[in-house]
C-alpha cells in the first residue's frame, strides 16, 4: 500500500489570517497561497467564508435594537384588530 499525503488541517486563525490577506487585494490568491503553503483555490474559499460570515460579526452585541424591531410588534397588533374588526362586523 502506498500512503498518500495527509490532509492539513488548519486553526481558524491561520486560515483568518490567510483571508484577510487576500481580502487585502494586494498579492494574487496564488501569491498568498504559495506564502502560506495553502491552495490557490482554498485561499479562494477562505476569503468568500469571511466576506460572507463578516455581517454575522457584530450580531448580538449591547446597543440600541433597530427600529424595524420595535414597529413590527405594532403593526402585528394593529394588523390583528384590523381583522378582529372586520370578523365582529
Amino acid at each position: 500500500m502506498s500512503e498518500g499525503k495527509k490532509r492539513k488541517f488548519h486553526t481558524p486563525e491561520f486560515k483568518a489570517k490567510v483571508a484577510l490577506e487576500a481580502l487585502r487585494g494586494i498579492k494574487t490568491l496564488n501569491e498568498i497561497g504559495q506564502e502560506f503553503g495553502v491552495h490557490p483555490i482554498t485561499v479562494g474559499h477562505w476569503k468568500k467564508e469571511l466576506q460572507e460570515q463578516a455581517k454575522t460579526l457584530f450580531e448580538g452585541k449591547r446597543g440600541p435594537t433597530p427600529i424595524a424591531a420595535h414597529r413590527e410588534p405594532e403593526l402585528l397588533y394593529s394588523e390583528i384588530g384590523k381583522l378582529k374588526v372586520e370578523l365582529d362586523w
